[in-house]
């Protein structure tokens, strides 16, 4: 279950993505606009994952982060920028690609099919639980994944391949509705899109 503040942050998620989005290859320079959200559980409640779907322009974007408490240096270079966050305090933005946290999330739920997070707000201390704006589904019906290796991360023009261990993972960046791959797949759908749309793959090599 994932627990969310109602909170302000400064700067905004979005105006962070913002001004990272141009320094990647499957950026784009234009202001991006959220179309929808979801998220993924860390089991030991520590690391928060969410996942943007983003409109910038014509183009379709998926966007990951994590939301840690406190720096890690072995991200440094993947790191979006931190935010000041008015329950929680300064928060430091990952592209979650690199994350490992949410990489084991991610196979996870495309592997095994285990569910996206419920969420659960939290207004003056009384939580409340609300529908995700994305719903995402795993193909996959794998017992369990395990332990994931160190990952190694390469961006292309419209993807982010990871290899951790045997895992290949691909996440997509630039998202096309036609869009179909063999395998274990996450695909979602959100509001004006009924039809599954590909988010990421994951196989063992």
């Amino acid at each position: 279950m994932a627990i969310i503040h109602r909170a302000d942050l400064r700067p905004s998620k979005l105006e962070l993505v913002a001004g990272w989005l141009p320094s990647r290859p499957w950026g784009v320079a234009a202001g991006p606009e959220q179309v929808a959200a979801y998220r993924f559980d860390d089991p030991a409640g520590e690391v928060g994952t969410e996942t943007f779907v983003l409109r910038a322009g014509d183009t379709l974007l998926h966007v990951p982060l994590t939301y840690r408490g406190a720096p890690v240096p072995e991200l440094a270079e993947h790191l979006v920028g931190t935010t000041e966050h008015s329950v929680l305090g300064r928060r430091w933005c990952y592209d979650a690609c690199a994350d490992p946290v949410y990489l084991a999330a991610l196979a996870e739920v495309v592997l095994t099919g285990r569910p996206q997070a419920e969420e659960l707000v939290v207004t003056d201390g009384t939580p409340e639980r609300r529908d995700p704006s994305a719903r995402v589904t795993g193909s996959g019906t794998a017992a369990g994944v395990g332990p994931l290796g160190t990952p190694v991360v390469a961006d292309s023009a419209d993807a982010t391949t990871v290899r951790a261990g045997d895992i290949e993972l691909v996440v997509r960046r630039v998202l096309d509705a036609t869009a179909t791959a063999p395998g274990a797949t996450l695909t979602g759908t959100w509001a004006g899109q009924s039809q599954p749309v590909l988010l990421a793959t994951a196989r063992r090599v």
